[in-house]
């Protein structure tokens, strides 16, 4: 960085001494290599916003010889390669708005392929270790990017941490003489945590801990830390799972401070506050849950109307009456954002007086919500709606199964309801879906287990009819709510509000997508309109239905999607094919919804636009928190699959080929989708490379091919609870 700075102000001593306004520099004849080079650089850096072309450059810079000229063509290429420069247009070059230093996040990786993202345009640099200044993974950095090397990625040197992310570790702890190490399998940490003996915090060899960093420094191999949390004794069920939270920097604890402040929330409903709600609590109501849930967010009611048509009313806990905002109970919840759904628990956003309780549409309770009540025909075509506030009483509560039963036999209590509004939903859902919406129904992996979280059983399970009755409902109370605000009155903007969103897909990976499934035989159009892509995707899904392929596809599909994300800025719901959509149907569990239910109370009263930046702030807060508590849930189902197999070490198994990589083959098994590798140096029969476009291992001397969706026989050779991995060999 110096070095630059040293040129610019050699520029400007040129630029002051140079008669001539288009000559900054004194022109010579043999000028070498570097001085063209650090010429060329001062000249845009003086003149960031004229494009130039090669003579222009070469003029200015004094290189008058052709040997000289035809060097500035061959820098001005070399800069545009490392991003230094800018082609705006053919042969014309101006200064990237970037420059040679820039500003972005620092990836860290265990195996030293760390990166450097771009605020300025999302650009991706490699970060050797040596130049890395030992910035920790998710810090905000200051970068000063590298000359790049012909055929080699664009490289960085991190030169200041501008902003610390959080360093804390789970792993295990060994005691030493003189000094603790945190032995940890992270993928973003490759060292061993060095902690003083007087920062032990009481730990004993072998346990399970949580550990910050708090210093590195620079010539030093190892980081220091501190013992900050002792979750207790590694493979015990509590430990794993609080050492999972702590991984994704989740809590496991709630606050008691909070706790009690819930506590002190009156629970008794008064007649003044009935008064100024819609009293449904003479109109059928009932909830639908899975069998374990306790916080029961969502209710539906049903009548008939007098003209035929049905009056849906779909109610919602109305947790902000009781949840004040900037409160306590607030904060926590805004910083926790979601409750974390584990294998085993759920860790809740709110305390559970409120979340189980209080808020909690239980059965026989009067209880307070937030309602879009709607009139739908007997096609399920909306005539009219509102969005109130309401008094309910349950009549009942229902699990999936039981309702599924009801649906299934055409019996038992509030059987008239319960199918009505079946027939309802399955209409709307084939409407959605001419519309253009996309099939994702995935099977979910659960398990049955014992009163110690040891899993006993691993199998499927579908979503049912009574699941799509649900859901139906609260995709439309969902889009309603957020047509209400987004639609705005003729040369009105329309007020700030939060959006659930979802992008088009990416034309590369749809393309990839495309090209992959035409290895199965499958087609996919990849260009066309939104509604002509979606059709073909739907189509896709529907054909691979019970094939050996149908999971493989289906994963490969998802991920060739966009990611929903919480934002102010509509861009609408691809997946779902809605214009406008939000998440207003579960404020116990996401704070999105609690922010819905604040501006809706605040627009349905008049009252004037929030302040966007702040709102757009806390929604990407949300859709942060998001991200990382659905990872957690994901390796708390990894470490329950490879804590069920552990018993099942030597035996074997049918299963697809997952994944195919140049070190082996990644194999799920068939009946619980438990997943493992089989190590290429186990495959001893030849010597096999990875075909990379192909997607297979090809084996050099006999042509043996193992294909992404192969069906193979494997056994179980080993469960490595602590890394969450298998390994499975060829039968």
């Amino acid at each position: 960085m110096q070095y630059y700075q040293v040129l610019k102000q050699q520029t400007i001593v040129f630029l002051i001494m140079s008669k001539n306004k288009n000559k900054y520099f004194k022109a010579d004849k043999q000028l070498s290599n570097k001085q063209i080079a650090s010429r060329i650089i001062n000249l845009f850096n003086i003149c960031p916003k004229d494009p130039m072309n090669s003579k222009q450059v070469s003029a200015k810079i004094g290189a008058d010889s052709q040997q000289s000229r035809q060097l500035v063509i061959t820098f001005l290429e070399g800069f545009v390669e490392n991003k230094f420069l800018l082609e705006v247009e053919k042969g014309k070059y101006i200064l990237n708005g970037r420059g040679t230093v820039d500003e972005g996040r620092f990836e860290r990786r265990s195996n030293g392929k760390n990166s450097f993202v771009s605020d300025y345009n999302g650009d991706t640099f490699f970060v050797a270790e040596r130049n890395s200044l030992h910035a920790m993974n998710g810090d905000r950095v200051k970068v000063q990017i590298l000359a790049r090397r012909k055929g080699r990625t664009p490289e960085a040197e991190v030169i200041e941490i501008i902003e610390r992310n959080k360093s804390i570790f789970v792993g295990i702890i060994e005691i030493g003489r003189n000094h603790a190490l945190l032995l940890t399998d992270s993928k973003i940490l490759a060292q061993d945590i060095i902690i003083p003996k007087d920062k032990l915090g009481g730990a004993e060899d072998g346990q399970k801990i949580v550990v910050k960093i708090t210093r590195w420094p620079v010539r030093a191999s190892n980081p220091e830390g501190e013992v900050i949390d002792i979750l207790g004794n590694a493979g015990e069920n509590q430990t794993e799972m609080h050492a999972i939270l702590a991984e994704f920097g989740l809590p496991y604890r709630y606050p008691e401070i909070v706790e009690r402040e819930a506590e002190k929330i009156p629970t008794a409903i008064t007649k003044e506050e009935i008064k100024k709600r819609e009293d449904f609590r003479k109109t059928p109501t009932f909830t639908i849950d899975p069998f374990d849930a306790k916080d029961f967010d969502d209710a539906l009611s049903i009548k008939k109307l007098e003209n035929g048509n049905w009056e849906v009313g779909i109610h919602i806990a109305d947790v902000t009456h009781y949840v004040e905002q900037g409160g306590i109970i607030d904060k926590e919840a805004y910083e926790r954002a979601t409750s974390v759904y584990l294998v085993d628990r759920t860790i809740p956003m709110l305390p559970e007086s409120l979340s189980n309780g209080l808020c909690s549409l239980r059965p026989n309770e009067d209880k307070l919500c937030f309602s879009t009540v709607v009139e739908l025909t007997d096609d399920a075509e909306v005539k009219s709606y509102r969005i109130v506030r309401t008094v309910i009483n349950s009549n009942r509560r229902f699990d999936y199964g039981e309702a599924q039963q009801i649906i299934e036999t055409g019996q038992g209590d509030m059987k008239d309801e319960i199918l009505t509004l079946n027939r309802l939903s399955k209409i709307l859902k084939n409407r959605r879906f001419k519309d253009g919406a996309i099939s994702f129904e995935r099977s979910e992996v659960n398990f049955d287990l014992d009163s110690e979280g040891k899993p006993l059983r691993a199998y499927f399970k579908e979503a049912q009819d009574s699941n799509k009755l649900i859901e139906e409902f609260m995709l439309l109370a969902n889009r309603l709510v957020a047509e209400t605000i987004g639609k705005a009155a003729r040369g009105k903007n329309p007020r700030t509000f939060v959006y659930r969103i979802h992008d088009l897909p990416n034309p590369e990976k749809l393309a990839n997508l495309s090209e992959f499934v035409h290895r199965f035989g499958y087609k996919l159009k990849d260009k066309g309109s939104q509604g002509e892509i979606s059709k073909s995707i739907n189509k896709l899904l529907t054909k691979v239905q019970g094939t050996k392929e149908q999971n493989l596809i289906e994963t490969i599909a998802v991920r060739s999607m966009s990611k929903a994300a919480y934002s102010t800025h509509n861009i609408g719901h691809y997946g779902l094919s809605f214009k406008y959509y939000t998440h207003f149907t579960s404020p116990i569990r996401r704070y999105p919804d609690m922010m819905v239910h604040r501006l809706l109370e605040r627009y349905l009263s008049g009252g004037k636009s929030v302040e966007e930046q702040q709102t757009e702030e806390e929604c990407k807060h949300c859709s942060t928190m998001e991200t990382l508590a659905m990872n957690a849930e994901r390796v708390s189902i990894k470490y329950k699959q490879v804590e069920f197999m552990s018993e099942r070490v030597g035996m074997e198994f049918n299963g697809t080929i997952s994944g195919v990589t140049e070190w082996g083959l990644y194999v799920e098994i068939t009946d619980n989708a438990c997943e493992g590798m089989v190590p290429i140096r186990n495959l001893v029969d030849d010597y096999y490379e990875y075909d990379e476009k192909n997607y297979c291992l090809v084996g050099v001397r006999r042509k043996h091919r193992y294909n992404l969706g192969d069906p193979l026989r494997i056994k179980v050779l080993k469960a490595n609870l602590e890394r969450r991995q298998l390994d499975f060999t060829l039968i």
